[in-house]
């Protein structure tokens, strides 16, 4: 594989979530790529497609329910959908990474932060005890936890919206993953905590190289942040560009629409 092939390529890609309830087709024939260090966003409304796309390529289920997946997802020269479980959990975490928009559920409230990110150290790179709390102290004080050595020890409870989205950030990156998936990092935090957050997500990725899937129904959070954007919409990719083409020259209707609702200094006035 050459250097100028995508880390991540996925080919017609569909995802239908299966409950008691109901059956939902969530993903329809979605196919893009991601090049090695590149950040790609995509953008649309709730139930969209966006966070299942994401969790499809994870190969996580949302709780309760199955997911039947379709396609291809091809990542760094091994085709995803296909493997076991056990396989998959040395991808997940290792190779690929994700930060979730809630970190309420996502972290262990009975847990502390330090002993969350110890384990997930001991499970992908064989550190543990001392050394694993020197690199556990070491990513809190990277994602800017202020006192990482004395926080390790805090509940999550301890922490505020932003400083909790760190600890999952700090998580997200502790084995170097190649590629990280954002889903919407930024979702209940203030506009100050989420230009802090977006801040450390692109220094993060131009430090250590990664490629970055940006999930987020905001436009203006992947403005600044990513090369293309992927615009979804009722499981579909609707239109594909770079971010400067997306937003000089939207051509798909929806895609206008989401435009039009991003406020703007120089649009005076409230729209029809």
């Amino acid at each position: 594989m050459t250097a100028s092939d995508p880390i991540l390529s996925v080919r017609d890609l569909t995802a239908r979530i299966v409950s008691r309830k109901q059956i939902v087709d969530a993903v329809k024939g979605v196919s893009f790529d991601i090049a090695r260090g590149e950040a790609v966003g995509f953008v649309g409304e709730s139930g969209c497609g966006k966070s299942v796309t994401a969790r499809a390529i994870m190969r996580l289920a949302p709780e309760g329910t199955r997911v039947e997946l379709g396609g291809s997802v091809h990542f760094d020269g091994q085709e995803l959908l296909p493997m076991s479980e056990a396989a998959m959990r040395d991808v997940r975490g290792r190779r690929i990474a994700m930060v979730f928009q809630d970190p309420m559920t996502s972290l262990n409230p009975v847990i502390t932060v330090g002993a969350q990110i110890d384990d997930i150290l001991r499970r992908h790179t064989g550190l543990s005890g001392r050394a694993a709390r020197a690199r556990t102290v070491e990513l809190l004080d990277q994602v800017g936890i202020p006192a990482p050595a004395q926080r390790a020890d805090d509940y999550p409870h301890q922490f505020s919206g932003g400083m909790r989205q760190r600890v999952l950030i700090a998580i997200a990156i502790s084995c170097d993953p190649d590629l990280l998936i954002a889903d919407e990092p930024t979702t209940a935090l203030d506009v100050t905590v989420q230009a802090q957050i977006l801040r450390l997500l692109l220094r993060l990725r131009e430090e250590r190289g990664m490629s970055l899937m940006l999930i987020t129904h905001d436009f203006g959070v992947v403005a600044g942040m990513v090369e293309r954007v992927n615009v979804m919409y009722g499981g579909r990719i609707v239109e594909a560009a770079s971010v400067d083409d997306i937003f000089r020259a939207p051509t798909h209707d929806y895609t206008r629409a989401l435009l039009a609702a991003v406020p703007r200094l120089d649009r005076h006035g409230v729209a029809p």
